[in-house]
């Protein structure tokens, strides 16, 4: 459609017609842009009435020179005063600093950049300018904070720790002329600890070094008369009165021992009624109502009193009743009797984690105290008397002839140590022993006898894994 009436009849199609091919490719020409319109060229004849006589002349009435567009004549200058080539003010101003100080190519401020966009890097080798003291400060500047290192954090954690924090201050010192001098000050004058003081410290760290399970220990003696039952409630204490933990010393011994007299008695219980009610026991409550407690807070299971009735007790009564303590306690020591034959005495050295072996100074107490290590290596306990340690008892200075220096050696040949317990009047008396009574070398060699075992509780928990 063409926008206007047509009448179809009227219109003809023209009939359609081969082109004609001369056998050349007409030339090819650029189609028509139709955003420009065809320019007319200029025609040279005057385009207005006037005639034109000089076209590069001026274009009006009035004479247009070379010279200045304006009323005021216009040379190099900018105004009406001439500007010289010299300084611009009053003042004269040379090629140097601008300042009083000295400016570089370093950093255009107080602070150095170290790092970011606009980080400036001095020449290598160029030394960095400082501002001269108290300038920052007379300026308003704030204090510079000093540099730290890209390779450290700009925050590091401080340790928080009591040994940081805390002020440290010498520990008061616990004997001799030292505890003096710091007592009649009023406690103003601290020398520090002794090395009697530091010595002793050491080894009570030890003793409370941790119990995993159960740690058994046994005491054996095949001569009597020698302290074993002394001995046995000696350690018990020292390890009772310095360990939070709970230790029960075991009276294993047939004839009638007197373990239980050691300390305070406080039930006439024994182990036989403790196996007896065995089953109906679920708290440590329950125990405690079979044993007597002394001052240092060591229990005591007593072993019966009648002969006739405690030669009954057999190995399996005694596995019967450790397997029942060490539900409850963290060391057991056993009093064993004299004879290594009796029926208790090898579930004793089956269950034993450590043997401690009591001699006295005399010759016949060091021989009895060798045989038993003979007979324990004869039975197949070896291991046990490896790790055991002897105990030299009730040793009197400058007493005999014995050499004690050659029973020492003797001793620590066979077994994992050895100590010498010095005679003490306290623990001759045979009665009920109080630490606070003993002599201070006497506890002082009893803390040294309880550091030595405890000293094995680490290996102890090595060979119940590897068994």
């Amino acid at each position: 459609m063409t926008g206007r009436h047509e009448d179809p009849e009227s219109r003809q199609d023209a009939p359609w017609t081969q082109p004609q091919n001369s056998g050349q490719q007409p030339a090819w020409t650029p189609p028509a842009d139709p955003t420009t319109e065809a320019v007319p060229t200029a025609d040279p004849t005057p385009s207005g009435p006037l005639p034109v006589q000089n076209p590069s002349g001026p274009s009006g009435p009035h004479q247009v020179s070379g010279g200045p567009s304006g009323p005021y004549p216009t040379g190099n200058q900018s105004g009406p005063y001439p500007v010289q080539g010299g300084p611009s003010g009053p003042h004269h101003v040379g090629g140097g600093q601008s300042g009083p100080f000295p400016v570089t190519g370093g950093p255009s401020g107080p602070y150095q950049v170290q790092n970011g966009p606009y980080a400036q890097q001095p020449p290598p080798g160029y030394p960095q300018q400082q501002p001269p003291p108290g300038y920052l400060q007379q300026h308003g500047y704030p204090h510079p904070h000093p540099q730290q290192s890209q390779h450290q954090p700009r925050h590091q954690v401080q340790d928080l720790s009591s040994a940081q924090l805390l002020k440290q201050t010498k520990r008061p010192p616990q004997s001799g002329w030292r505890r003096a001098v710091y007592v009649a000050s009023g406690h103003l004058v601290n020398l520090g600890e002794s090395t009697t003081d530091l010595h002793r410290r050491e080894l009570i760290a030890r003793i409370n070094q941790p119990v995993q399970g159960c740690y058994k220990i046994a005491m054996l003696s095949l001569k009597g008369g020698v302290g074993k039952t002394t001995t046995t409630a000696s350690l018990g204490s020292t390890f009772s009165s310095l360990r939070g933990d709970r230790v029960i010393a075991v009276d294993a011994n047939p004839d009638r021992g007197t373990l239980a007299q050691k300390i305070p008695l406080e039930t006439t219980a024994t182990v036989r009624h403790l196996l007896r009610d065995a089953g109906r026991i679920r708290r440590y409550s329950d125990v405690r109502a079979y044993t007597s407690q002394g001052p240092s807070r060591l229990e005591v299971l007593a072993s019966e009193q009648d002969p006739a009735v405690s030669e009954a007790f057999s190995e399996d009564d005694y596995r019967r009743t450790v397997d029942l303590l060490e539900l409850f306690y963290n060391i057991v020591l056993t009093d064993c009797g004299t004879g290594l034959m009796h029926s208790a005495m090898k579930g004793v050295l089956d269950l034993a984690d450590s043997l401690v072996i009591v001699s006295s100074g005399s010759i016949d107490g060091a021989r009895s105290a060798s045989a038993t290590l003979d007979w324990l290596d004869a039975h197949g306990y070896r291991d046990l008397v490896a790790r055991s340690v002897a105990v030299i008892n009730s040793v009197r200075p400058r007493s005999g002839k014995v050499d004690l220096d050659k029973l020492a050696e003797h001793f620590a040949s066979r077994c994992r140590a050895v100590c010498m317990i010095p005679f003490d009047p306290h623990l001759e008396e045979g009665a009920e022993i109080e630490l606070d009574r003993l002599a201070p070398e006497t506890r002082l060699a009893m803390l040294e006898l309880g550091a030595v075992v405890a000293d094995d509780f680490p290996h102890a928990v090595a060979r119940a894994r590897s068994s």
